[in-house]
Formats: structure tokens, C-alpha cells, sequence
């Protein structure tokens, strides 16, 4: 059974969740790195007997200050709360990122925020961590001031496989050029969108296909393709199989991007539903077809090289 944690949207926490382990970042897809770091906090929670928790901010800060920054999350809030609850996390305060929050000065951060009121006793952050107004704040910053307030920094080396750094970059680079199998290794699960499923043009059902829309909101965007995928409803573990494009659907001259999924022996009505879709294997790039008979064609041959891969 997976603990709830302690959900707060400010830094006035209970007394049971002062003094306690912090983990500070964006932990943007919670990757092998992140992981790592967070089973290094729960063996210092062991040790000194004091919870763990995370900060972290939204919207993302990069997605804050670059309002043209859409397609880039790996995962969205709710995954994050999931994920940070599988890996045993007490608290998570998710502060709102906005004008005033960034004008803070990196010292009124550490004195009132870490010390005041959180009272943390030890730090984790990464090594190229900044904060503060203009982003001023260091890891050296955050050393230098260890005795005046009572904290300890923990550093870790960044995790590596093969000599490359995993990193939320890393992986987003390998969802955009359709790697998800190796993308998936280092997440430690099938990466996967959320979204709600919307009406579309139907014509996938129309050619015998009938197919759910998810809009893609501000999830990283994977190579344009087919892809082999599992589907699960809202609070339902039992996955559904099925074939998804992802992209622009060039035969039929379409400008927006879209995801849109076909579940093998499926037959219920499924808009306005909340679906989780997991990404398991690229089958193929996203090409344009000279006619309808072309695409049923592929399709077909897709769904043989689809099945192989789930069943």
C-alpha cells in the first residue's frame, strides 16, 4: 500500500514536517537521477529518523520567465505527486512560481524559508541548482551559510549510464527523437500522457479505425510517429492495449498535433473519460500517404508489428 503524503501550497508546514530531509528542484519526469538521489535522502532519513520532503515550483520556472516555452513538461503534476508517493516522500510543497516569489533574494530564501520556517536539516540539491531573484543563489551559497542556520548541504555526483549524465534534458532529447524504449529505461517506467479524451473529426472510424483524441497541452512533444501503447482509465491498474499517431496527420493536411489512440477490442464510449497512455515502443515515423487505401494498408501492417511488440 502507497503512503499518501502531505500536500501544501505554502511553507507553513506542521510541526511533524519541520526540521526534516529537503529535496529542492523541478524533478521535471523523476528519472533514474532523481531516483537515485531520493533513495541516498531516505537512507539519511533511516539514520537520523526525520521525514522527507520535496519542494518544487509551478509553474516551472523555465516555463515561468519563456512564455513561448510550451511542449515541455515529461510530466505533469498529478504523475509527479504519484511518482513522489511510490517513492515514500512525507510531504510536498509545491509553491506557485509567479512575479513576487521570483523577486526573492537568494539569502531572504535560505534565512526565512529554510531556516524560519522550514527549520531543514539537511539539503539536497543538485550541483547546477540556482535560485533566487536573477537566479543569484548557488550551491555555494547555500554551503557557505550551513552554520549560521543550522542546515547540512548534501551533494551527490549526477547519475550516469554509459559515461552520459541522465538528466530531464537528456531524456526529453531522446523522447524527441522517438527513443522511447531507451527514454522508458531511465524514467524506470513507460513514459506517458494524460488528458481527456476529446471529439474529433472521427475519421479513423470512419475508415474502420475508431480512434480517442488526447490533447497534448504542455507535454513534451515525441518524434512524430506510430508508437505501441497501454491505456488505463482513471483509478483502474487493468491496462488496455492499443496503436497510437502521434502528430500532425499529414495525409489529411492537418496543422495541430494530436494523439490519437486505437484500442484493440475495444467498443465502449469513451469521451469526456481521463486516460493515462503509455508509450512502450516507436514503430514507425510519421509519414503522408498518396490515398486513403495507402494509410488502411499501413495500418495494417502497423497493427501486425504493434501486437507483436504488447502481446
Amino acid at each position: 500500500m502507497v503512503k499518501k503524503l502531505k500536500f501544501y501550497n505554502n511553507f507553513k508546514v506542521l510541526n511533524i514536517h519541520k526540521k526534516s530531509i529537503l529535496l529542492i528542484g523541478n524533478f521535471d519526469g523523476l528519472h533514474l537521477g532523481h531516483q537515485k538521489l531520493f533513495n541516498v535522502a531516505k537512507k539519511y532519513k533511516k539514520k537520523f529518523n526525520l521525514k522527507v520532503g520535496v519542494i518544487t515550483f509551478e509553474p516551472m520556472p523555465k516555463m515561468y520567465f519563456n512564455k513561448k516555452l510550451k511542449n515541455f513538461r515529461i510530466s505533469n503534476v498529478s504523475q509527479k505527486i504519484k511518482i513522489l508517493e511510490k517513492l515514500g516522500i512525507d510531504f510536498l510543497i509545491i509553491k506557485k512560481f509567479d512575479k513576487k516569489f521570483s523577486k526573492i533574494k537568494s539569502h531572504s530564501f535560505i534565512k526565512q524559508v529554510l531556516y524560519n520556517k522550514l527549520e531543514a536539516k539537511y539539503i539536497f540539491v543538485s550541483n547546477n541548482f540556482r535560485f533566487g531573484n536573477k537566479r543569484e543563489g548557488d550551491v555555494n551559497q547555500l554551503i557557505k551559510y550551513e552554520k549560521n542556520y543550522n542546515y547540512k548541504i548534501v551533494k551527490t555526483k549526477p547519475f550516469k549510464l554509459k559515461n552520459k549524465i541522465i538528466s530531464s534534458t537528456f531524456v526529453r532529447k531522446l523522447l524527441f527523437d522517438g527513443k522511447i524504449e531507451i527514454a522508458n529505461k531511465l524514467l524506470n517506467r513507460n513514459w506517458s500522457i494524460e488528458g481527456i479524451v476529446e471529439k474529433g473529426r472521427q475519421i479513423g472510424k470512419t475508415i474502420g479505425f475508431p480512434t480517442c483524441n488526447i490533447g497534448i497541452k504542455d507535454y513534451v512533444l515525441v518524434k512524430p510517429g506510430v508508437y505501441a501503447v497501454k491505456i488505463y482509465k482513471k483509478n483502474n491498474n487493468f491496462s488496455l492495449k492499443g496503436i497510437a499517431n502521434f502528430g500532425y496527420r499529414p495525409t489529411f493536411n492537418q496543422k495541430k498535433i494530436l494523439l490519437e489512440v486505437h484500442i484493440f477490442n475495444y467498443y465502449g464510449n469513451l469521451y469526456n473519460k481521463h486516460l493515462t497512455i503509455e508509450f512502450v515502443n516507436f514503430i514507425r515515423k510519421e509519414k503522408k500517404f498518396k490515398n486513403i487505401n495507402q494509410l488502411k494498408k499501413q495500418i495494417n501492417l502497423d497493427l501486425k508489428i504493434t501486437k507483436k511488440k504488447l502481446y
